[in-house]
């Protein structure tokens, strides 16, 4: 008996175990309507390993991410996405493999494998502490870790790293002073000896490189440095023969060596370097045992790779390539390389001013990482245009506006149409038949043809590096790119805007969006029109302006050619519209400016006078406080695209409780520290055409971050709570009341009395990165809000649960409403997670668009990850399941059919007999 219930026990016990490895997906989670890609961010450094058993590219990033990825695909391997900035920033990586010891008399490279340093690879990380850390290369595991704190950390963010023969050398700059350098072992972190002070006057930042061992900085017209790891250091200078314009550049591999413009320079003797080469990027590596130093450059869109024996200075024909080289990648630098052998040739890694990674080998672009990806700044979803025969047909429906006078736009005109375009149509299949039709277009050939239900679009981004993509958001395919290298992101960190001036629904003429940017060299605005279907410049393409951009807006739908015009206001708060054709339109238009540092919010008027725009200053709020110390930290307006469906809501008695639906209504948000609560977060509604303050609350011991989302006539406010320490979501909900005071136009000047305002807190158990409302065609759809959660989940948040009229607790009125009881804690149930297991790194901003179909929302979450896919708040009502049973309605419609036909054929029998009778 006993042994029975022990064999039962254990398979009991067997049972359960397996229990925990079940797992199961559901149709939709299965990468059928989302995709995703991974991303590591614009390389920093890189160590190409080619004779290794298991060959990988190691490299470390500008977005504190160190990867192995695979040297013939690209693909990764494996990541290790550090801790966020400052603590994360990295500031070395070195690799211990035997064969980086490419200088064997000075070697600054890391040790063997296995070796009795005991690391793969070495990161250093942070400065305050600074985190250093032995990986395994083959799993990216971490082996071993140990930290430091520097005695003054004010000045160890700028503090820089180097390794030489098993230590670890810590320098720390004091700019026109001196510099501190301490020597750690590796891997344990234990000080081989005290710090050492090097009295410096002449360094200052920007202007200084670390070269192997020494640290040299550029004083005017000469380089003074010196060795770090030196006994006694010995001061060296070099004259140059001109002032240099360019920044101080080492080159990587060789001790001493830097590169200023085009040209090689060492500030040691005995460093060795071929004057003769010029090139705006140089890398030392070896080809057969011996140093070569390659460099690459573009000349008339052609990749020129060169190397040369640094011992000789000549040049290795092996090395030397040549490639076409596209412009939307921008200047190349040369990261690392391998040299194989002559069948297999080099292979070399560049890394691109457009944030691309690049593998070159014999002549040929072998596979390419769009890493700009992951700093997207900008999103809009496209409408797909339409093919041959429904734009015919939209043409025909639509007829000639401008004539449609008289007889032209009657019966008859309409059927000679019908005729005319039939007739063509024919013509054009029976042509297509026999092989001598027109050709396809290029969209055409891509499949970038507008589906059924607008689910098809093609997706535009804009990232930080001033590459734009148009990307296909079905399949994720790149189908164009391009690269404006003179672009960069506003002032106080305002990233650059994507402007659709004109859709793909205005058949035949062809979309149009705007990239407005700031320029790099001068700080003003430049504008870039573009096809975002097929990624060709457009009304000219790139418009340099000659005065700064202080504001931007989009004016209404021009009814020439379907154009919305570009309204923008300099700092001296003039106003200009592009294209100018349709500036008459800007007249009566209200801009508003909000200024960050002084918490100040400006409104403007545009008129429009004897064919002259001027803006005239109208109002301002000042939002600082007595003392000026309150910051604006964020601001929030509604969606342009957003439609409202319902303007009320039916209360428990029948009646109806209207929205204050203000479209011209603004959040603002701005905090203080304070001697009492320690922080203030302050809201404000502001009415921005006539400067009203409609709404204003204040959290205390609340600070960022701050996240907004702005709907129809409710808000939700998510901030961390530093009393309790938690993060906690306030929304807002505004009403005019049970009458309405006009129903069919909003007038800011002749507004309503103050909203009734209800408002409510949620505790929401995990950090908010980002929130955004679903968006649809019509509005009739639910409303649900998308919350970015720091573990890179995407939580999709019906408003029901947000809702601020939810009673304390459950009575008649509330159950009428459809209400749900209040409940301070919001759940996160793991079916609302829309990204399901594919978690996105980083989550920074997520993106929506309506589609064609009223219950569904296109998505794009981005971070350093991207992710695309769709939700429907309402589920798809408008929309059959795919596993609708159409055979069998068929047969019942068939069969429906056929009976009421014999029974309609027996019924007239019928009545025909009892005739007779």
């Amino acid at each position: 008996m006993i042994s029975r219930v022990n064999i039962f026990t254990v398979v009991i016990v067997l049972s359960l175990t397996l229990l925990n490895y079940t797992n199961a997906l559901y149709e939709d989670q299965i990468k059928k309507f989302d995709w995703k890609v991974q991303n590591i961010g614009a390389i920093r450094q890189g160590q190409l390993e080619l004779n290794s058993i298991s060959p990988r590219l190691l490299v470390s990033t500008y977005e504190n991410v160190v990867a192995a990825l695979e040297p013939q695909t690209g693909n990764i391997l494996w990541r290790q996405v550090l801790e966020n900035p400052p603590r994360g920033s990295l500031k070395l990586m070195q690799v211990g493999i035997a064969s980086v010891n490419i200088n064997e008399a000075d070697s600054t490279a890391a040790a063997s494998t296995n070796s009795k340093h005991g690391f793969d690879m070495l990161t250093v990380q942070g400065h305050a502490p600074a985190l250093i850390r032995g990986w395994n290369v083959a799993s990216g595991n971490l082996d071993w870790e140990w930290s430091l704190m520097p005695h003054q950390t004010d000045h160890a963010e700028s503090s820089i790293w180097f390794y030489k023969n098993g230590l670890l050398y810590h320098v720390i700059p004091f700019w026109h002073s001196h510099i501190e350098v301490t020597p750690y072992f590796a891997t344990t972190g234990r000080p081989t000896e005290t710090t050492g002070k090097i009295t410096a006057g002449w360094i200052s930042a920007g202007n200084c490189a670390l070269s192997g061992v020494y640290y040299t900085c550029l004083d005017g017209n000469q380089l003074i440095g010196f060795d770090l790891t030196a006994n006694q250091p010995q001061i060296l200078r070099k004259v140059l023969s001109d002032t240099p314009r360019d920044k101080l550049r080492a080159v990587e591999g060789i001790s001493g060596a830097y590169a200023i413009g085009k040209k090689l320079i060492s500030i040691h003797e005995d460093t060795v370097v071929c004057n003769n080469y010029e090139s705006n990027s140089f890398l030392l590596g070896k080809f057969h045992k011996r140093r070569v130093l390659a460099q690459a450059e573009v000349v008339n869109n052609v990749l020129q790779i060169r190397g040369h024996y640094l011992d000789s200075c000549e040049a290795v024909p092996e090395m030397a390539i040549n490639m076409d080289y596209p412009d939307y990648y921008g200047t190349p630098e040369l990261k690392t390389f391998a040299c194989v052998s002559q069948s297999k040739g080099c292979w070399y890694i560049l890394g691109t001013d457009d944030e691309s990674i690049l593998a070159v080998n014999k002549g040929k672009l072998r596979w390419e990482r769009q890493e700009s990806l992951a700093n997207i700044v900008a999103s809009e979803f496209i409408d797909l245009p339409l093919a041959d025969a429904e734009g015919t047909l939209e043409n025909e429906m639509k007829g000639n506006t401008e004539d449609a006078t008289g007889i032209e736009s009657d019966i008859a005109s309409a059927f000679l149409r019908r005729v005319s375009t039939q007739a063509i149509q024919i013509k054009s299949l029976f042509l297509h038949v026999i092989g001598l039709g027109q050709p396809p277009t290029d969209t055409q050939k891509a499949g970038l043809v507008r589906d059924s239900f607008g689910l098809h679009k093609m997706l535009v981004v804009l990232t930080r590096s001033g590459k734009v993509f148009g990307i296909d958001n079905i399949s994720g395919k790149h189908h164009w790119q391009l690269y404006l290298p003179e672009a960069q992101n506003f002032v106080n960190h305002e990233p650059m805007r994507l402007m659709v001036q004109r859709t793909s629904k205005h058949f035949p003429l062809q979309p149009l969006c705007t990239v407005v940017a700031k320029e790099k060299l001068t700080g003003n605005g430049i504008l870039f029109r573009f096809n975002p279907i097929n990624g060709r410049p457009a009304e000219g393409g790139l418009l340099k302006l000659n005065y700064k951009i202080k504001q931007l807006t989009l004016l209404a739908e021009s009814e020439k050619d379907s154009i919305k015009g570009l309204l923008l206001l300099d700092a001296q708060n003039n106003v200009a519209v592009y294209p100018q054709y349709v500036q008459e339109m800007a007249h009566g238009m209200y801009l508003f400016t909000a200024d960050k540092s002084s918490a100040i919010l400006e409104g403007f008027f545009v008129q429009y006078v004897d064919g002259v725009l001027n803006c005239l200053p109208i109002w301002n709020v000042r939002l600082g406080g007595h003392n000026g110390d309150h910051q604006l930290v964020a601001v929030a307006a509604k969606n342009p695209l957003e439609h409202v469906h319902s303007q009320g809501r039916v209360l428990g008695d029948r009646s109806v409780l209207y929205k204050y639906l203000n479209p011209n209504l603004v959040a603002v948000i701005t905090q203080a520290n304070d001697p009492i609560h320690k922080y203030l977060l302050n809201v404000y509604l502001v009415d921005v055409v006539s400067g009203l303050i409609v709404f204003s609350m204040t959290h205390r011991r609340a600070r960022v971050p701050v996240h907004i989302v702005h709907s129809e006539n409710w808000l939700a406010l998510s901030y961390y709570n530093d009393k309790v320490r938690r993060t906690e979501i306030t929304t807002v909900e505004l009403y005019e009341g049970k009458t309405q005071a006009n129903s069919t136009v909003w007038s800011s000047l002749n507004a309503p009395p103050m909203p009734m305002v209800e408002r409510q807190a949620y505790i929401i158990p995990t950090m908010v990165e980002t929130m955004r409302e679903t968006i649809t065609e019509r509005g009739i759809t639910n409303k649900h809000v998308l919350i970015g959660t720091a573990s890179g989940a995407i939580i999709e948040m019906p408003w029901a649960l947000l809702d601020p009229r939810r009673p304390i607790s459950s009575n008649t009125q509330g159950r009428e409403e459809g209400a749900i009881p209040y409940i301070p804690e919001l759940p996160l149930p793991t079916e609302n997670i829309i990204n399901y297991n594919q978690t996105i790194v980083r989550l920074s901003n997520i993106f929506t668009a309506p589609s064609g179909l009223e219950s569904t929302c296109l998505v794009l979450a981005t971070g350093l990850d991207m992710f695309v896919t769709r939700v429907a708040p309402s589920k798809t009502f408008d929309l059959l399941k795919e596993d609708f049973d159409y055979i069998l309605i068929a047969v019942v419609l068939l069969a429906l059919t056929s009976g009421s036909l014999v029974v309609k054929h027996l019924a007239s029998r019928k009545l025909l007999k009892q005739a007779w009778k």
